[in-house]
């Protein structure tokens, strides 16, 4: 029976990272996330068969939310996911090739970047935001430098090392959302481990804005 669905809000920029997600799991996984308030979900591609998992995910789920993959890192792979349908592309580095044909096939792309220059250039691309990494390693103290030379109106997400209990520090700060890896999916954990992250997560994002 499918996962009930009890709070869609598109504008969560909370990206689900689902390393290690396999094909025999990606539907029920899917229902999970997608009834506990996610609306971006990214299969990194050093996952084991992405590509049909991707696709399968995109057949389901891609009316209604955004499917995406991650670990991008050349124009042929960015080719191949156009032609399944990908919605986004997220890759761990600042490739302008990957971002121009990202966009060339009309998918969001959110790369990987760390310093200045690199988000410029990613920027100067025309990603559509960026995805701050590793975020532990720049700190909150060094993102809000960064964050003070960035475009106003330009999607930050902090990836890597970042769980619920870190979000509020980065909300102040002024990024936008997160990409949470293993502290919301393993290939080990249980659906109900799943969903009990998922709700935490969920939960830690909107009680910040309902205070805003």
């Amino acid at each position: 029976m499918p996962w009930q669905v009890k709070s869609m809000n598109r504008n969560r920029e909370l990206i689900a990272i689902l390393r290690g997600l396999t094909l025999d799991r990606c539907v029920m996984v899917g229902e999970i996330l997608i009834a506990e308030g996610f609306s971006k979900l990214e299969v990194p591609l050093n996952s084991p068969s992405p590509m049909k998992t991707i696709s399968e995910m995109q057949n389901r789920f891609g009316n209604s939310v955004t499917i995406g993959a991650g670990t991008v890192t050349n124009v042929s792979e960015v080719n191949e996911l156009s032609d399944l349908g990908c919605q986004m592309i997220v890759s761990p580095n600042t490739d302008t090739e990957v971002i121009k044909a990202t966009k060339n096939k009309g998918m969001l792309s959110f790369p990987g970047a760390f310093t200045p220059s690199e988000c410029f250039s990613a920027i100067n691309s025309d990603a559509d935001g960026l995805k701050i990494f590793p975020a532990f390693k720049l700190g909150v103290k060094g993102f809000k430098a960064l964050k003070a030379v960035l475009p106003s109106n330009l999607k930050t997400y902090a990836v890597g090392g970042i769980d619920e209990a870190h979000f509020s520090d980065w909300l102040d700060a002024g990024v936008n959302g997160f990409g949470i890896g293993s502290n919301l999916f393993h290939p080990s954990m249980s659906n109900d481990d799943i969903q009990f992250a998922a709700r935490k997560i969920v939960l830690a994002y909107d009680n910040w804005h309902a205070k805003k």
